[in-house]
């Protein structure tokens, strides 16, 4: 049976995929829930935090103290703290799967050293079909090469960065399937006299409304015609059933980095 950690466990994903895991994976089991120091959950079970009844597991603080070989975490929760996961599990030897997102460049490069040091996967949406769409993105990005390229997304008031890794993600797959670099060919909004839009520029909009979960269009518009490409998410369940597909996956590979294109072989 499949032993789990979630980090995170009191935030929304975390409270998500408690409940997933308790109610509907019987070959999946809670090992442990964890949060950051001083959170005022922590030593609350971690059953009752997600509303589906107690479980035994008290939420803890030590990630680092529940990690091993024969556990997979589950990590939605912030780029700086992710980090300091993965490199807990490297040194464990324990599987990690990451949906944080808001890495920085240096970040990027620490993700990068670590995780081929154990299991590790990393992705920016674990969406199925957000995954997919990625791959008809650039796929369309190579056919439909000399039209305009944009990406729009719509996230929740309370998302911390902007704009959402999956919108970058969406991006760089237009970028690479077309042979250009996404740095220096994208525009992240405008605003003013911009001129007369430069061939070859990605463009990339984020809005921030409400309670939206996630949407994303990438819109391909040429000459008489438009082509949009559009994913909703209308639950987080969507996330978290991909996050555990992840991690059923991913407990059965080597050490290295893997994606979601790795798990669903795209």
């Amino acid at each position: 049976m499949l032993k789990l950690v979630v980090i995170g466990a009191a935030g929304r994903m975390g409270r998500m995929l408690t409940g997933l895991i308790v109610q509907q994976q019987p070959q999946m089991r809670l090992g442990a829930a964890v949060e950051a120091a001083g959170h005022p959950d922590l030593g609350k079970d971690a059953g009752e935090i997600a509303g589906v009844g107690r479980v035994g597991i008290a939420l803890g603080a030590d990630y680092a103290a529940v990690a091993g070989p024969d556990t997979v975490a589950l990590d939605f929760t912030r780029a700086s703290a992710s980090v300091e996961h993965l490199a807990a599990a490297a040194e464990r030897g324990a599987a990690i799967v990451i949906g944080s997102t808001g890495f920085s460049s240096e970040m990027q490069a620490r993700l990068q050293q670590l995780g081929p040091r154990t299991r590790t996967l990393i992705a920016p949406n674990m969406s199925l079909g957000v995954n997919l769409l990625i791959r008809l993105v650039a796929e369309a990005a190579r056919v439909l090469a000399d039209f305009d390229c944009e990406v729009v997304e719509i996230h929740h008031r309370t998302k911390l960065d902007a704009p959402s890794g999956t919108a970058l993600a969406l991006a760089r797959a237009a970028a690479d399937a077309r042979g250009q670099p996404l740095e220096g060919n994208t525009v992240f909004g405008r605003h003013g006299a911009t001129g007369v839009r430069p061939p070859g520029e990605i463009g990339v909009l984020a809005l921030r409304a409400g309670d939206a979960v996630g949407d994303h269009t990438v819109i391909f518009g040429g000459p008489g015609e438009r082509l949009e490409l559009t994913h909703r998410t209308q639950s987080r369940e969507a996330l978290a059933r991909g996050a555990l597909r992840a991690a059923a996956w991913l407990e059965r590979q080597p050490p290295g980095l893997y994606s979601m294109r790795d798990v669903l072989g795209l």
